[in-house]
């Protein structure tokens, strides 16, 4: 098999193509996101910090740690938007959407294995009881 048929079979495979759809979904719903934390979110933390500290700006020798600490705040803080977003809005709202299942209109004797009415309490192919 030559290559370019390997790379054909590779690209046409479902995964790589859900994956690539994923990725551009995903990079337009991160400015989504982005747009979110520093409209709404990162200006409700100011309130919280105070603001004279410029904490993004600290630095030990070269090493930049306050692009490295601000980096991990935004971080943790879109993660938790999306968490809350995502996870347990539309979660609670996809379970309301789904509806209880059908309690079962027949059962299986246990005897004979036929199919019976769930209310019955004898079995009419073979007539034993149990209890319902």
């Amino acid at each position: 098999m030559s290559i370019y048929q390997e790379f054909k079979t590779f690209v046409a495979k479902g995964n790589v193509l859900d994956l690539a759809i994923a990725v551009v979904v995903g990079g337009a719903f991160s400015g989504i996101v982005k747009a979110f934390v520093d409209g709404i979110v990162m200006p409700l933390v100011t309130y919280v910090l105070p603001a004279n500290i410029k904490w993004e700006e600290w630095t030990l020798g070269k090493l930049r740690l306050g692009a490295v600490l601000g980096a991990t705040f935004n971080f943790l803080v879109i993660s938790l938007v999306v968490f809350i977003v995502l996870v347990k809005l539309v979660g609670s709202m996809m379970k309301r959407m789904d509806e209880p299942p059908a309690a079962a209109v027949t059962k299986t004797c246990p005897e004979c294995l036929e199919t019976v009415p769930a209310a019955a309490t004898r079995c009419k192919f073979c007539t034993s009881k149990w209890q319902a």
